[in-house]
């Protein structure tokens, strides 16, 4: 019950400070007190959920809270704390005292061993890498090395670490440096098998040739990105929905230095001094569920967003899931030189 006091916020606390709590307390919730008792508690699905529905970072904590969150009495056996949790599928769980003031929280995971993930991974790596110029005519965009390793072994460590171990490499151009480098995945924790695109099938292609449909989503990812996903998350939040399919999803934003207007059958309406305009954007990491799979052809090439929108077209859904943690998209030079100057003060 480690750290939980530092997950606490009051009744007047912003989205802001209910993030920080979050991520000060290590439990993955922050608690809502209101005089000690529990007014409700926020998770990082709270968190996300509100910022789709269009609540700012200043806005209440309270209007994305969970209001009757389940808790139990300290007094409860921890056997029973954790069939409780089993049975309704929480991870936290709030202990009260006799006069229901919260004076802890017990967590699944330190009830049970390490969580361990049975789903699937597909790291997409076969790409030229052709905007990096000079820096891929030898080596593979995901074996760059940043912060003294190669990219794509810092996402395979990220993975073992969160407790996913079954992982599929898909490889084309000069695939042999990344099977050389990683074998069969056992000196890194994990059973790494690969994927070999005779011709390069496009960001999605390689589902398509996976020996066979996993029967539980696929975490799939392209193998350029660095980030400090919680992908375990990422996949209770897809489980938690009935989607087909779920998008990883960060913010951009774009400052327009000029004034904007809005003209109507010829006449000004409104002029907004340099605005600052945000969307979200794919973040290149997605859970896939089995029924997707229909939707590829083995060998034919096609990137992510078509697969996703076949599986809008035929009335399946997408879910979206915002990430707010590190994230850097290795495409260009520039981006390349950035991972270097900000690896060793995100990853150690």
């Amino acid at each position: 019950m480690k750290s939980w006091q530092k997950a606490i916020v009051g009744t007047e606390a912003t989205v802001s400070e209910a993030i920080a709590a979050i991520e000060s307390g290590s439990i993955q919730i922050a608690l809502v007190l209101d005089n000690g008792r529990l007014a409700g508690i926020v998770t990082d699905g709270d968190i996300r959920r509100g910022l789709l529905r269009g609540i700012p970072l200043t806005g209440r904590a309270t209007d994305m809270m969970n209001a009757n969150p389940v808790s139990a009495s300290v007094t409860l056996p921890r056997d029973e704390r954790l069939r409780l949790m089993r049975q309704r599928s929480i991870k936290q769980l709030p202990l009260l005292d006799a006069n229901g003031h919260v004076i802890g929280v017990e967590t699944f995971d330190e009830l049970l061993e390490a969580p361990r993930y049975e789903n699937p991974v597909l790291i997409m790596a076969g790409g030229l890498g052709e905007r990096l110029g000079v820096l891929t005519r030898e080596m593979p965009k995901p074996m760059l090395h940043v912060g003294g390793r190669p990219l794509l072994e810092t996402i395979v460590r990220n993975f073992v670490q969160q407790g996913f171990r079954n992982i599929f490499i898909s490889v084309n151009y000069k695939a042999e440096l990344i099977q050389n480098h990683f074998g069969d995945g056992a000196s890194f924790g994990a059973a790494i098998r690969y994927v070999h695109e005779a011709q390069r099938l496009g960001t999605a292609g390689a589902l398509g040739l996976l020996p066979s449909t996993p029967d539980l989503p696929l975490v799939v990812t392209n193998g350029d990105i660095l980030t400090t996903i919680n992908y375990g998350a990422l996949v209770d939040f897809h489980n938690a929905t009935p989607a087909d399919a779920t998008m990883a999803v960060r913010e951009h934003k774009v400052h327009v230095p000029y004034g904007v207007v809005t003209a109507a059958e010829g006449y000004l309406q409104v002029i907004r001094e340099k605005p600052t305009e945000s969307w979200f954007v794919s973040a290149g990491i997605y859970v896939i569920g089995p029924t997707v799979f229909r939707l590829v052809d083995r060998g034919v090439k096609i990137d992510m967003p078509a697969v996703l929108e076949r599986v809008v077209a035929s009335e399946g859904r997408v879910a979206v899931y915002p990430i707010r943690e590190y994230w850097l998209d290795i495409g260009r030079v520039e981006d390349f030189e950035q991972a270097h100057a900000e690896f060793h003060e995100v990853f150690q």
